[in-house]
């Protein structure tokens, strides 16, 4: 048995957990951080990272094959091939390479680095089952990062056939039918990743609408692009379960039928990891499935902290990052709450959604009388040298003073465009600020700018 001693430690090392280490050891707090897995958490190994991986792959390989055929740029190549064995060891070494910058970044902070199980004793030990044998942890401070975890149905357990979010991102090869069971973000990403990588893909959901969190005004563009893929949505329809040679669905008239599929990938949400821990040892207040924190992400227990997915919504890696910044740099004693005006969300999708604060209906049922436009990309010029004109900017903005409420947008590559909107929001922008700000041309950020000249009547480019 050893006997360990700390100022902070933190439990789970995904987004949240290793930033909150990190930064405690920088402002020179006695740090300890335990995982059982690889550093990087959910994030990195299996989430965010090797899904962006798998659809960049995807994107390329469905653009060599739209150059195999009549296109407008006048490209001629041979019909292409992917060897997706390669793409996902290329993938897994794009992770290798990353986790162990977290390892080297939490080593340079003189964080020390327990691998193994954590469970709490009481508020402030933590037992571990470690690779070298038992560890008990006495800490002063403690941090709750254990994440979340894919939904699993119980009609449709995970296991052969049946694969969550993670199998997904681990094939060797390219099914030649796939089910999504789930219309949210994880399912209409990976869903159009393998469609484009050459699966037959049906997408079953429950809801009338694909990504139900967003408008449908953003997800037109999306809808449009699936069919164009050769995507069949099912819509309003449920998933049953496996049947002998796919999936087991009613459809929205309640008529019965199964669809074929080599792989049924079930995407219907994640669950915070509340237990296998020692929750039970604790005095935790509860938020329905997640655990309930305050405007300092202190839990009901003093000197105990809880961070990302585990607190619940949004289940986002960089809001996870930014509370695990926040709580060691309460527990070093520096003066923070949580107040963030937005915290931008986005889907990868074709073409991608990013979304940051309200949106018109949101800000209408919070009782604001709003100003509201959009610019289409269809008149920005360097989307039109992308062949990327599908999509739009919004804007949502107060009537009464053009304080800025919330900013949308939909388009190819308009990722990237979340850094401005999220900066708008956090520095109380007015439309006029956004108006009269200079944007270089030909850029995509134009149309943010001409979103908001276009909210205060007088766009220049429509």
């Amino acid at each position: 048995m050893t006997n360990l001693t700390c100022k902070f430690l933190v439990i789970g090392a995904g987004p949240g957990g290793y930033i909150a280490a990190i930064r405690a050891g920088q402002l020179g707090l006695d740090t300890i951080i335990v995982e059982a897995a690889p550093v990087g958490g959910t994030c990195l190994n299996v989430g965010c990272i090797p899904s962006k991986a798998l659809i960049h792959a995807a994107e390329e390989y469905e653009a060599a094959a739209h150059f195999a055929g009549e296109n407008p740029l006048g490209i001629s190549v041979k019909a292409p091939a992917i060897d997706l064995a390669q793409t996902i060891a290329w993938k897994d070494g794009i992770v290798g390479k990353l986790t162990g910058g977290v390892a080297a970044l939490l080593k340079k902070a003189k964080v020390r680095t327990v691998k193994g199980w954590a469970t709490f004793q009481d508020g402030r030990t933590v037992h571990v089952d470690s690779e070298d044998g038992p560890v008990t942890i006495v800490a002063e401070k403690a941090c709750i990062a254990t994440g979340s975890a894919p939904v699993e149905l119980p009609f449709l357990p995970f296991g052969g056939n049946v694969i969550s979010s993670t199998e997904a991102l681990s094939l060797d090869s390219v099914p030649a039918t796939m089910a999504v069971v789930g219309a949210g973000y994880i399912g209409m990403e990976l869903g159009m990743a393998y469609a484009k990588l050459g699966s037959k893909v049906t997408i079953v959901e429950m809801e009338d609408r694909v990504l139900p969190l967003y408008d449908k005004d953003m997800t037109k563009p999306v809808m449009k692009r699936a069919e164009a893929l050769g995507i069949e949505l099912r819509l309003g329809a449920k998933a049953k379960g496996q049947a002998k040679d796919g999936l087991d669905i009613e459809t929205a008239d309640g008529t019965a039928e199964t669809i074929a599929a080599e792989k049924i990938l079930v995407t219907v949400g994640r669950r915070p990891v509340t237990e296998g821990w020692g929750r039970e040892a604790l005095v935790l207040d509860m938020d329905g499935r997640h655990i309930r924190i305050d405007d300092k992400c202190e839990t009901s227990m003093k000197g105990i902290y809880a961070i990302g997915d585990v607190t619940g919504e949004p289940m986002l890696a960089h809001r996870a990052m930014a509370q695990g910044e926040m709580v060691a740099e309460i527990v070093a004693g520096e003066k923070r709450i949580w107040d963030k005006r937005a915290i931008p969300a986005i889907c990868f999708t074709d073409p991608e959604i990013v979304s940051a604060g309200l949106s018109p209906a949101e800000a209408e049922a919070e009782g604001y009388d709003v100003k509201t436009a959009i610019f289409p990309f269809a008149a920005n010029g360097r989307s039109l040298t992308m062949e990327a004109d599908d999509g739009f900017v919004r804007v949502v903005a107060r009537a009464d003073n053009h304080l800025v409420l919330g900013l949308q947008a939909v388009g190819k590559g308009c990722a990237e465009l979340s850094a401005a909107f999220g900066l708008a929001l956090e520095m109380g922008a007015r439309v006029e600020d956004i108006a009269d700000t200079i944007h270089a041309h030909p850029t995509q950020g134009e149309a943010l700018q001409e979103a908001a000249l276009r909210t205060l009547g007088h766009a220049l480019h429509i």
